[in-house]
């Protein structure tokens, strides 16, 4: 609520005439005792019945303070100051050129503003402005006023795959996008999360796999990587509002060059040439020359676009709840991976924190999703794999058909068949470390058994599967917290202990 205008109107005086709002400010004043700020910032209040903060810009006498104090509890008075000189030559700046403005020495006559320097005794927060651009003084108050958040901070939890990828991320964090008051995807439509629904499941290529689950808010952070007519579609497949998404406005988009550049290597290292590492590239290259371009230049993105950073500490100065969803798998990872078949980015809880602008320090937990076969991609160009299995072994051992593993061991992205080999120690306790694993959620136990379709309860399990689960305990020191044991909608057993 600017006091300013507030004279303006009740006085029909013109907005640049310094002098005669100075006077006419005086005079209510004089005639209130400096009441009348009080009375328009109350009138405000009832006008706007769900804010919860107001700033009056500006109170000018210790009457108007004392008033507004009188009549609300909780107030703040925040005085901001400067070095005379300073404000002679921002004065000079903001009245420039202006017919009929008084010079800064002229204004300062007024008794008023003499006095407006005593106003330091009083305030509870005093800001010198010097050296100082507007922003920098926003984020210097708001910290002073604890508007950031206080002691109580909100807090992430991770989920990243432990393996090659496809070990059932999207369920688990479909599973847990309830208890999450903000949603998060990093990476890119290389990757897909098929969520289960009825009729039919959902396959999520950009947007976070809870998204169809509840009502949380979604972001896509600055390091994804964004195909804008696929991500379109998904907006409007999930029926998401423009207030609920948000898109930081760096990530970068996919051209149609990258995406043809791309087409050699699914051949080579059966890469799924959705172009998610070619525009990686030209980002991390800062070619300009090749037409880069973010989200913030795309016309269809742009409701959409709000800074990952401002939405993150919004959120966690609440004491909000934020899941961080990765995608691919730790034996996917760009650096810790078997070169060169791996994908175009670090796909670890390190890599996704800094794609999604988290620091490590809020984290709370750490999932890894490990299947209890892993899979690669068909072909043995898309990289080594221990203890290559054929999926007849699996359907003996699981007594599921062959050729409904077979239909359903297909990639999400490009409907490519899997290999599978058997369970990797030596992967899992070095995703564990690289990941710093608090928790393990294991998937497809039911291909170990027939007897664990579907069910309900951790005793209901085989013993097989009750000794698997202990020994990875004993290996990465970290609890099976979540075990998946089919692909329905109670199909994971929940034993967490947060």
């Amino acid at each position: 609520m600017k006091t300013s205008e507030i004279i303006s109107k009740a006085g029909s005086i013109r907005a640049d005439d310094r002098m005669a709002l100075q006077a006419m400010g005086d005079g209510l004043d004089k005639t209130t005792s400096g009441r009348w700020v009080l009375d328009a910032l109350s009138q405000a209040e009832r006008a706007v019945a769900d804010a919860k903060i107001f700033v009056v810009d500006s109170v000018r006498t210790i009457g108007q303070i004392d008033h507004i104090r009188g009549a609300y509890g909780p107030v703040t008075h925040l005085h901001l100051t400067a070095p005379p000189d300073v404000l002679r030559q921002r004065y000079n700046k903001r009245y420039h050129r202006k017919k009929g403005v008084p010079s800064y020495d002229e204004a300062k006559k007024n008794s008023t503003e003499q006095n407006i320097g005593n106003l330091t005794e009083v305030a509870d927060i005093v800001i010198d402005t010097n050296r100082c651009e507007k922003e920098d003084v926003l984020v210097r108050a708001a910290s002073r006023m604890s508007l950031y958040g206080r002691n109580e901070r909100g807090y992430v939890d991770v989920i990243v795959g432990g393996q090659y990828g496809s070990e059932g991320k999207g369920q688990i964090a479909a599973f847990l996008a309830k208890e999450y008051d903000l949603l998060i995807r990093v990476g890119g439509p290389n990757a897909g999360h098929t969520v289960y629904e009825q009729p039919k499941s959902y396959t999520h290529h950009h947007l976070p796999s809870g998204t169809r689950k509840c009502d949380a808010a979604l972001l896509l952070g600055p390091g994804m990587v964004i195909n804008v007519e696929r991500l379109l579609q998904e907006i409007s497949d999930c029926k998401v509002e423009f207030d609920r998404l948000s898109i930081d406005p760096q990530a970068m988009i996919i051209n149609n060059g990258d995406i043809a550049a791309e087409r050699k290597l699914k051949t080579l290292i059966a890469s799924t040439g959705q172009g998610v590492g070619r525009a990686t590239a030209r980002k991390i290259g800062r070619r300009v020359d090749q037409g880069v371009t973010l989200a913030q230049d795309v016309p269809e993105l742009k409701p959409y676009l709000r800074p990952a950073i401002d939405v993150l500490t919004q959120t966690l100065a609440k004491n909000g709840r934020v899941l961080l969803e990765g995608t691919q798998g730790t034996g996917l990872s760009l650096h810790h991976g078997v070169y060169p078949f791996v994908t175009s980015r670090d796909t670890t809880v390190s890599g996704c924190l800094s794609e999604a602008g988290i620091p490590p320090s809020l984290v709370r937990h750490v999932i890894i999703v490990c299947r209890t076969y892993p899979i690669r991609v068909e072909g043995k160009e898309s990289g080594p794999m221990s203890q290559e299995i054929s999926w007849e072994e699996i359907s003996k051992r699981s007594g599921i058909p062959v050729e409904k593993l077979l239909e359903r061991e297909r990639t999400s992205t490009t409907n490519r068949q899997r290999r599978v080999g058997e369970f990797d120690w030596k992967l899992l306790r070095r995703a564990a470390f690289l990941n710093g694993a608090t928790d393990i959620a294991l998937t497809f136990v039911d291909y170990l058994s027939p007897k664990n379709q579907l069910v309900r309860r951790f005793d209901q399990l085989t013993k097989e599967t009750t000794d698997l689960i202990e020994e990875m305990e004993q290996v990465t020191g970290t609890k099976v917290s979540l075990i998946g044991t089919g692909f329905d909608s109670r199909s994971i057993i929940d034993r967490r202990e947060w």
